[in-house]
């Protein structure tokens, strides 16, 4: 059996404040909130996941909110764009709605012969709505101010800026599978046809940027989308004999992830589609409650009273 990467999984960035965050990704852009745990590392701070219904690979966004934390600075080293699909013809919508929930965009513009409507969340993370050339067929989350002929159906591309594009191309093609597609001045985009969606890298080389400083409005790593365990420790191999330095499996409740730092800078992870979202809570009932990884669970009492309520 070939095991080939299946486009993304997901996306983790860095938030500020958790209630803002909540309400931004659920009440203004109509995502699910599909978990609310802990960082594994740091059990005194949410991690939030969004998604679609079921938290599908290739929806997924997830955030660390810290509280304090400064600013960071788009720059190389970085993911520092995160595409969503969305229908032809939203654009409107969307641009009324951020101008009625005070979100700064910029006007629709084009690229690879796609339009594309660029905004900020609260915390400064660039994202991007994006109307791809083939109609996105997956079904969305949907809220009662977000409708379906408008709603965004999971990720499209995502951007990586970087001083040199070529070892990072590498691991995409060499590893992952992916292949050039097409190229405009200094971007170029990658592909897999692995899946139909979620299936987009772009890789932007500019080697006079200043390095990017990770922290509040940035991404923290992307994710990409394996079947199961055997895929995941097979790609981990082949990382190895590039001479790169994976982590060990690790279990991260919803999915297993193997974690290695590519060679433009950004942090890639490998996870698994299982166990997934419903492991811990009924579907109808994602999000609803605090899950602890195990090894937490004893702080659950002390974790209640420290993190702030989310309503």
């Amino acid at each position: 059996m070939e095991h080939r990467i299946l486009g993304l999984h997901h996306v983790t960035a860095i938030a500020g404040q958790a209630q803002r965050n909540h309400d931004f990704y659920t009440k203004v852009l109509g995502l699910r909130f599909l978990k609310k745990t802990v960082n594994f590392d740091d059990p005194g701070t949410y991690h939030f996941y969004f998604g679609d219904e079921t938290g599908s690979a290739g929806t997924i966004l997830t955030f660390f909110p810290w509280e304090h934390i400064t600013p960071g600075r788009r720059g190389t080293g970085q993911a520092t764009e995160i595409g969503y699909a969305v229908p032809a013809g939203s654009f409107d919508f969307w641009m009324r709605r951020f101008e009625q929930h005070g979100v700064t965009y910029n006007k629709p513009s084009e690229k690879f012969g796609e339009p594309y409507l660029t905004f900020l969340d609260p915390d400064g993370l660039k994202l991007e709505l994006i109307v791809p050339k083939t109609p996105d067929a997956r079904t969305p989350w949907t809220t009662t101010e977000v409708s379906a002929e408008v709603a965004t159906r999971g990720f499209h591309t995502v951007t990586l800026t970087l001083a040199n594009v070529q070892r990072t191309a590498e691991i995409l093609t060499d590893v992952f599978g992916y292949q050039l597609v097409e190229q405009h001045v200094n971007r170029y985009r990658y592909a897999t046809d692995a899946v139909p969606t979620a299936n987009f890298i772009d890789l932007v080389e500019v080697p006079g940027e200043a390095r990017s400083v990770t922290a509040g409005g940035s991404v923290h790593h992307i994710a990409f989308r394996v079947k199961d365990d055997a895929a995941e420790l097979a790609i981990r191999q082949k990382l190895i004999e590039k001479g790169l330095q994976p982590t060990p499996q690790i279990d991260r409740d919803y999915f297993h992830s193997v974690y290695f730092r590519e060679p433009g800078g950004v942090l890639f992870e490998i996870a698994t589609e299982n166990p997934g979202f419903t492991v811990d809570e009924p579907l109808a009932e994602l999000g609803t409650g605090l899950k602890l990884p195990k090894q937490h669970e004893p702080l659950r009492a002390r974790l209640e009273a420290s993190l702030p309520p989310i309503v």
